[in-house]
């Protein structure tokens, strides 16, 4: 199947081959499904009409129903394989008209977009767009296990806590990233045991499940529950082949049933606590299976594949047991093989067993999830590498507070809108007072610098020529609004923020500081007093920042507080009645404002 777009890098390119292929594969076995359907009907049909033939008017012996039972079956086994293949051909397929959507700026609502619970009270994440619909969470997540989401979301939170992210963390990151680039096939595979990973699996409570076991069931318990099942089997043997009757068998129950009620409480347990937890370790397993054979040079992969080691055999070997403990155990509930079950106890060993492996092996699940996660992780982080060629791995930089970035640009804007911008903040400039007009650019630098930030921090490539950058704290004060329920106006909350920007400071981290519009819901002379507070106390706590105002009496505090800060500002032309802005940083302060302009550009009278 060709399609008429033509590609515009490499990635595109090769996107667009491979989506054609399998949209190909998928046309193919969508139509032998079709065939095999309609192949199934007729010879059930055909089988309806020998068993009236047969038992109905007794045209027929029941012989000729026999190679039509056994073309059913093979019929049926032979689709449910074409069913498989077909959906997988349509999950590949899918999975690369994401990456074509991708790159082609398509993306926005169609990904997944996650949303933390405590993304509200966070210092940035609400004001730098991390998540929800067009966020950058949605642009770069492809992780399709729960637990790989959950990693991405706290990389990109993670600049707001306590320096949990070190120089070295970050660079053995980028060095994994940049491994897996090229990893194209692999994360198609990932994508493929993902999407029934997604909707399925609570990483969360299987590793409490293992990280409840208990100490490790001796051999006398499980060995008198093997010795009384002996004796019940013994039992229906000599009730059958010989003139013993039922009495041995009856008394053979009382032995049974002392060390199933003296089991239970370890087994019920046991058994409880399985049944949700481990459901579909089928796919945990096919995961496992898949990063373990994936070779590496990385240190930090090779880490990750250590992690995945377990004594004697590798954690899919070992999921994949747990699943046909749990299979067998789950037989009992079988309504036709219960009674055979309560007899050969079948609950009680297969309980014993799950909790035996529970004991040897539950602790390590976390460890196990945990490494797969931040597999998944890397690889979505170096799915972005691989789509955006252009982007660039920053400098991390341990000996100073730094952000400089050359050709900065925003990820979330489309390249051919995208205007790049430079910042430079380190030594004595610590900060830009960043002045303009409305729609000018102020706020989307500031988002610019943040999410540069974000995405540097956990390893992944930014929009920019360069960017060098140490360990920084993000705080922001741009996405704030009053609350109703709580109260609170505008102001209040703005102020609140800063305060949680401020406290950053004091606790002795490197900040980042992002004010967009600062102070602006009180009067002007309150505003500069308050503002130029605000700023001496960052600057005094080391902090390098960018604050955006129409105010202009705050550019006369960046002129007092030179060089630390700097004026800069975008600039507008009105032409024929339209705003033009070119979104270019300029030197100084802005000589102009737009908003008579625009006011009467929307027909008022001013």
């Amino acid at each position: 199947m060709n399609d008429a777009r033509e590609p515009t890098s490499p990635a595109a390119e090769e996107y667009l081959k491979r989506r054609n292929t399998r949209s190909q594969a998928a046309e193919r076995w969508r139509s032998l499904d079709t065939r095999l359907s309609n192949t199934r009907l007729a010879v059930f049909v055909l089988g309806l009409l020998q068993a009236f033939l047969t038992f109905g008017t007794r045209d027929l012996t029941g012989i000729w129903l026999v190679p039509t039972i056994l073309i059913f079956v093979v019929l049926m086994i032979s689709h449910d394989r074409v069913i498989r293949t077909r959906l997988r051909s349509e999950r590949s397929l899918e999975f690369y008209e994401h990456g074509l959507a991708r790159l082609e700026d398509r993306w926005a609502g169609t990904g997944n977009q996650g949303r933390p619970d405590d993304t509200a009270a966070h210092p940035f994440s609400e004001d730098l767009n991390l998540f929800g619909e067009g966020s950058l969470f949605e642009l770069l997540c492809t992780a399709r296990t729960p637990a790989g989401e959950e990693k991405l979301a706290s990389w990109l939170l993670e600049p707001a806590r306590d320096r949990s992210v070190t120089a070295a963390e970050v660079r053995a990151r980028q060095v994994a990233v940049g491994h897996l680039r090229e990893r194209l096939d692999l994360r198609e595979d990932l994508c493929l045991l993902g999407d029934d990973l997604r909707s399925q699996l609570d990483p969360a409570a299987l590793i409490r499940w293992g990280s409840a076991a208990g100490p490790p069931i001796s051999t006398l318990p499980r060995a008198a529950a093997i010795g009384a099942t002996g004796l019940s089997l013994s039992a229906v043997l000599a009730a059958v082949f010989t003139e013993a009757g039922l009495i041995p068998l009856l008394f053979s129950l009382l032995p049974q049933t002392g060390v199933g009620l003296l089991l239970r409480p370890r087994v019920r347990l046991g058994i409880g606590s399985a049944a949700g937890a481990t459901r579909d370790l089928a796919l945990l397993s096919g995961l496992f299976a898949r990063l373990e054979l994936e070779p590496t040079s990385s240190p930090r992969l090779l880490h990750l594949q250590e992690a995945l080691q377990s004594e004697g055999l590798p954690p899919s070997k070992r999921i994949a047991q747990l699943q046909r403990l749990v299979d067998q155990l789950e037989a009992r509930q079988n309504q036709f093989f219960a009674p055979i079950g309560a007899l050969l106890m079948w609950g009680t060993h297969f309980g014993l067993a799950v909790e035996h492996w529970r004991a040897q092996h539950g602790p390590a699940l976390e460890r196990w999830v945990d490494a797969a996660a931040e597999y998944e992780a890397l690889c979505a982080l170096a799915a972005y590498a691989y789509e955006h060629p252009e982007d660039s791995f920053p400098e991390i930089v341990e000996t100073e507070s730094v952000f400089e970035a050359e050709e900065l640009g925003h990820p979330l804007l489309p390249t051919a809108r995208c205007v790049r911008n430079s910042v430079h903040l380190s030594g004595d400039r610590q900060a830009y007072m960043v002045s303009g007009s409305n729609m000018s650019g102020k706020s989307t630098l500031l988002r610019s610098v943040g999410v540069a930030a974000v995405m540097a921090l956990a390893g992944a490539p930014v929009r920019a020529r360069s960017l060098r950058i140490s360990p920084l704290a993000i705080g922001a004060s741009m996405h704030v609004v009053d609350s109703l329920q709580e109260g609170t106006s505008h102001f209040y909350a703005e102020i609140k923020r800063i305060r949680l920007v401020m406290s950053l400071a004091e606790d002795g981290k490197d900040v980042l500081f992002l004010l967009d519009e600062v102070l602006h819901g009180t009067n002007s002379h309150d505003r500069r007093i308050g503002a130029e507070a605000v700023l001496r106390s960052l600057l005094r706590f080391g902090a390098l920042g960018l604050v955006t105002t129409h105010d202009l009496a705050l550019a006369e505090v960046a002129d007092e507080l030179t060089p630390a800060i700097e004026n800069v500002h975008f600039q507008d032309q009105l032409d024929d009645g339209q705003m033009r802005f070119d979104y270019r940083l300029w030197p100084g302060v802005v000589s102009r404002s737009n908003a008579l302009e625009l006011m009467r550009a929307v027909g008022l009278e001013v």
